[in-house]
């Protein structure tokens, strides 16, 4: 029995239009994707470079490939990326067993819709998944209101085991008093599961994330789906994408009625669009006379943030970022470790390894003003020229839109320096851990434009390192392990770097400990401290590799004096003379190694931000001898 409503059909009318319009365009994605390497030129330079970074992500010796190399044809760039996507994302068929194993996993959240009228009978059939602890994704023409919702059930485990034999299937009504929500443009319906965290537990959820990078014309997908309301199936391998729209996805695969609401996924089984429809396209044999479309995730999770939700229903919704949970044995003991047993029997949620960035941005709080007790310590101020110089943040839902929150610490970037503006962290010394350090894998943002941030290409084949302004440990605290590994891992994108001169980067210098010393001074009250770094941004920066290099450093370090009163100390350092011979040398300001503690207002000099009341706390403002620079050679020569 399945869905066909006058609902449905208008879906698939409004998809054969679009699938129609495109048939130009799609048509010559589909020439380039035969030719070698075309994989790299059937989407817009921007996205594949997007693409590429995320699949760093996964894969350690995947580099970022630069877009505007890519948009002008450079033949370097282009081999570069065409071999990446054809390696990873191209025809061979030989994948690491670990797709399976995130198969099955992701599978185990697929469930049946059973769509019942008000008289409780059986009107048809659709898929859904679990994308939080408690939320349902579907499609509109599945449960198109909260009456239609209220009526149906959801079944997990209607498949076969790896006996061959039926597996119990759990079913659950849905409540959509609790939380429901649907929009008939994006064809999507998102509702509450009536059952306890311990009941859905077992089935995991798949995350839903808003940045962009997931797929890419030429990209495979995988659909796990309950084709005709049969028994879960999955449609592998032979599913490409091959056109991306402003609100859709276009892709080859094969899918029946029954099949609507089920996620698809990339080969990294993140979910990239919702499917909805498949329609006629042209009789192209290359994908048996029809094409499918499905609903890009990041304009249903754009849709929802803009929508005025009471406040309990919000709280669910905004558990749309929490990272899925490990299943535990019932004495509390270890997390179980995930075997693979097929065809999804297994239930279990793998945290993802350290190391990697969360690749859901929606859950970063970001720099805390109030962190330090008793005080307020806002963001710099930019003025309106420099407001006018920062790079939006393309996911943010509030003002300033230049802020880039991380976990536990926020950036600005200035899009035409592609470099920091400054950052801001809060440390607590409190609940910090020392995290073991992985093997260094740096990404872009993408929250920001790839041309608004400097990439890989400046730090080839010279002595110049990715130089963290915001350090690895500084944002590593938290009252968990898993917390302050996630902040860890965030200072590991390009954003939070600059380049500097290995012998810089890595000498153990005082600027090295300055953080530290400040953090535990014994005049400093709960062991907390708020730190702003950045680069002086100077007009006379010369260039190397089209980045202009920074000469100089500085760090403005806020606490709290166990009296209560604010201590702001501001601190420059120099690195001229060894960016020396990698590019015209200026006029020199500060020695190599050297660190010099300055008044605050001297920083506000030098960047044009504005630092509020910060310079009326530092202990330098009354001392008419700190009207220049006093060297730091010691612990001793600090000012608190």
């Amino acid at each position: 029995m399945d869905v066909q409503t006058d609902r449905q059909s208008g879906q698939q009318q409004a998809a054969a239009e679009r699938a129609a319009e495109r048939t130009g365009p799609r048509q010559a994605k589909i020439a380039l994707l035969r030719k070698p390497g075309g994989i790299a030129e059937a989407d817009e330079p921007s996205r594949v470079a997007t693409r590429i970074d995320r699949l760093g992500r996964y894969y350690p010796d995947v580099r970022p490939v630069s877009p505007a190399a890519i948009a002008a044809g450079d033949p370097a760039a282009m081999t570069a990326a065409g071999a990446i996507l054809e390696r990873i994302a191209g025809t061979n068929d030989l994948l690491g067993v670990g797709y399976l194993e995130g198969g099955v996993t992701a599978s185990a959240a697929v469930g049946r819709v059973n769509i019942r009228n008000a008289q409780g009978r059986l009107a048809g059939y659709g898929t859904g998944s679990l994308v939080s602890p408690e939320l349902l994704l579907t499609n509109h023409h599945v449960l198109p209101d909260a009456a239609t919702a209220g009526f149906s059930v959801v079944e997990f485990d209607y498949q076969d085991g790896v006996d061959g034999l039926p597996r119990p299937v759990r079913a659950f009504a849905l409540d959509p008093d609790r939380f429901f929500a649907a929009d008939r443009t994006l064809d999507f319906a998102l509702v509450a599961v009536k059952a306890t965290a311990d009941e859905l537990r077992p089935f995991g959820f798949n995350r839903l994330i808003a940045s962009e990078g997931k797929a890419i014309v030429g990209d495979f997908v995988t659909i796990v789906q309950h084709p005709g309301g049969g028994k879960k199936q999955v449609a592998l391998r032979e599913n490409r994408v091959v056109d991306v729209l402003d609100d859709f996805l276009h892709y080859e695969t094969d899918t029946e009625p029954g099949s609507s609401g089920s996620p698809v996924f990339n080969d990294q089984w993140e979910v990239v669009a919702l499917h909805h429809a498949g329609v006629p396209a042209g009789g192209r044999a290359e994908y048996g006379g029809f094409l499918n479309e499905g609903v890009r995730v990041s304009k249903l999770l754009k849709f929802l943030r803009e929508q005025p939700f009471p406040p309990d229903r919000q709280a669910l919704l905004d558990r749309l970022a929490t990272r899925p949970e490990r299943a535990r044995p019932a004495d509390g003991g270890a997390p179980q470790v995930l075997t693979l047993s097929m065809p999804f029997d297994i239930r279990l949620r793998a945290e993802p390894a350290a190391g990697r960035i969360d690749p859901d941005y929606s859950n970063r709080a970001g720099y805390d003003p109030g962190f330090l007790p008793g005080h307020t310590v806002p963001l710099p101020g930019l003025s309106a020229e420099l407001a006018g110089l920062a790079a939006l943040n393309r996911q943010a839902t509030g003002e300033p839109r230049y802020v880039l929150p991380y976990h536990h610490f926020s950036v600005v970037m200035h899009k035409e320096r592609r470099l920091a503006m400054f950052t801001a962290v809060n440390i607590d010394g409190r609940t910090s851990r020392a995290l073991r350090r992985e093997a260094d894998h740096w990404s872009l943002d993408p929250r920001v434009a790839v041309t608004e941030q400097i990439g890989e290409e400046i730090y080839r084949d010279n002595p110049l390192d990715r130089g963290h302004l915001v350090r690895r440990l500084d944002p590593a605290w938290g009252a968990t392990e898993p917390i302050a590994q996630l902040a860890n891992d965030d200072t590991f994108h390009f954003t939070n770097c600059s380049p500097q001169h290995k012998d810089f980067n890595q000498n153990k210098t005082t600027w090295a400990g300055l953080e530290d010393y400040v953090l535990n001074s014994a005049d400093n009250f709960d062991l907390k401290v708020s730190v702003v770094t950045g680069p002086v941004l100077a007009a006379d920066d010369d260039h190397y590799r089209g980045v202009r290099l920074p000469r100089q450093f500085w760090k403005v370090v806020a606490m709290v004096k166990d009296g209560g009163a604010l201590s702001a100390t501001a601190y420059l350092l120099s690195q001229e003379e060894l960016i020396r011979g990698l590019e015209v040398a200026a006029g020199f300001d500060y020695g190599a190694y050297r660190t010099y503690q300055v008044p605050v207002r001297r920083i506000a000099e030098l960047t044009g931000l504005s630092f509020g009341d910060l310079p009326a706390a530092d202990p330098l403002a009354g001392l008419e001898s700190t009207s220049v620079a006093q060297e730091v050679r010691t612990a001793a020569d600090l000012v608190l």
